[in-house]
């Protein structure tokens, strides 16, 4: 039988990271973050990172692992993570993944087909194509050896595009038939537990408090930080995440100020919407209205995941 492990989802600003602390504080609990802005150093008002206080008193994975030059696959997420949650329960703790970023979840859930690993020589000249001739001529490189993944891929999507070309011409295969591969069973039962506020309202005003608030915090001045870097682009992954784009953008003296909060708001709405999305169409979950530790630990009862008081 595999081992049961607890999942806490839901979309953006729904207290996810109130539960699991509370979860924390009351067991032994060590948190696997499921969110592919947290992996990335010196991003942390924007992406609503647990602060150094909490994570002195309860251990965070997968949180500060790379330069936001660096790009980090839903790939090596999911090595990781079970890595992470084999080292926690090694330790006799028990872990908790913590997130909202759903492809990294159903990588998880359901496996991933066996890719290559980066490399740099093939992704270097990927790179300088697209520099001297832009991505719609990748685009177009893509779409004659793997049609498939280039009517699923847009020239916009550089991340993806890069990636199916990389792929084939490290091995000769095309993404689109090794994803048919059969795909590596999760070694783990995972118990998923949504937050799901049906207050749509609510949720938006939220979002809204909490990014007024993140302005107000210096989150100008973090991405400011990463602009005058100098080799950072609003291309990246990292820029690309929510907030973070908008931001750019208003650096850049493309929109004004006001523009940029609305846009942000708007954009993190939208993320919220294909949350809830995703979840709906996921059997098993186990739904919550909002981050109520007691109500969580009922709907878990016999799930066996915390010990008994």
């Amino acid at each position: 039988m595999k081992p049961s492990v607890l999942v806490v989802t839901g979309p953006t600003a729904s207290g996810k990271s109130d539960l699991a602390i509370e979860m924390a504080r009351e067991f032994p609990v060590e948190i696997v973050s499921v969110d592919s802005a947290l992996v990335y150093h010196t991003m942390d008002i924007g992406t609503a990172k647990p602060d150094e206080k909490i994570r002195a008193e309860i251990p965070h994975h997968l949180i500060d692992i790379r330069d936001p030059l660096d790009p980090y696959s839903v790939a090596e997420f999911r090595v990781d993570a079970i890595d992470a949650i084999r080292t926690i329960r090694d330790r006799g703790r028990i872990p908790l993944l913590v997130g909202g970023t759903m492809l990294y979840l159903k990588a998880l859930r359901d496996g991933i087909a066996d890719l290559p690993p980066a490399d740099e020589s093939v992704r270097a000249g990927i790179l300088d194509q697209a520099k001297t001739e832009g991505w719609p001529a990748v685009h177009a490189r893509l779409l004659e050896v793997d049609p498939q993944a280039a009517a699923r891929i847009t020239a916009h999507d550089s991340q993806r595009l890069q990636r199916a070309l990389e792929v084939y011409e490290t091995t000769g295969e095309t993404i689109t038939s090794l994803h048919r591969v059969k795909k590596s069973e999760c070694p783990f039962h995972l118990i998923e537990v949504a937050i799901m506020p049906s207050d749509r309202k609510a949720l938006h005003q939220r979002i809204e408090e909490r990014f007024t608030r993140m302005l107000s915090e210096g989150f100008l001045a973090e991405v400011a930080a990463l602009f005058e870097r100098g080799d950072l682009n609003p291309d990246l992954p990292s820029i690309k995440a929510v907030g973070y784009r908008q931001a750019w953008a208003y650096l850049r003296g493309e929109i004004d100020h006001e523009t940029m909060r609305e846009r942000a708001i708007i954009a993190t709405r939208q993320l919220a919407k294909r949350q809830y999305t995703w979840l709906r169409s996921w059997k098993d979950l186990k739904i919550l209205e909002s981050p109520d530790l007691p109500q969580a630990l009922k709907i878990l009862e016999g799930a066996s995941i915390f010990p008994l008081s």
